[in-house]
């Protein structure tokens, strides 16, 4: 089963962590919510870690922390599964807030994207690399878009 976990270090990223599950129950892949934080709590972080690692699931691992955001390289060094980082407070911190969650050791890949709807999209585009229903899902919309771009098109033009 494909499965998505949004690892949050708070209780108060909770709004933020809905909006990415929002985007992936569009396109039903099923997602945990689950607090933990790399600063107070590293052991019980791990340990939820090797439950889905064990599981035998496929398993993308979508971060949300805030300020230092030691949660996305401690997830990523753990070469478990893919982590998305998504921070919900990027617009207060800005560039210290992207130094801080992108910029991790070579060894510790972590995605960076700023927006709780691109992060869902990520991880249905991750997931579409080995599931074909997903992909023509994702097509299909992307068609749509298109097909309602050039109506639109269309619509202005004739009015010219």
């Amino acid at each position: 089963m494909q499965k998505a976990v949004i690892l949050m270090g708070s209780k108060s990223d909770l709004e933020f962590s809905e909006k990415i599950r929002t985007t992936l129950s569009s396109y039903s892949i099923p997602s945990d919510i689950r607090i933990a934080s790399a600063h107070r709590t590293p052991e019980y972080l791990l340990k939820i870690l090797k439950e889905y690692y064990d599981s035998g699931d496929e398993i993308v691992a979508v971060t949300v922390a805030g300020l230092s955001d030691a949660l996305s390289g401690v997830v990523a060094a753990q070469r478990m599964f893919p982590v998305v980082a998504c921070p919900p407070d990027l617009d207060k911190y800005e560039l210290p807030k992207i130094f801080s969650t992108a910029f991790t050791p070579s060894d510790v890949p972590v995605a960076f994207v700023s927006d709780p709807a691109k992060a869902g999209n990520y991880v249905a585009q991750i997931f579409a690399l080995s599931n074909m229903e997903l992909r023509n899902k994702i097509a299909a919309q992307l068609n749509e878009k298109r097909a309602q771009l050039q109506k639109l098109d269309l619509e202005i033009n004739r009015k010219a």
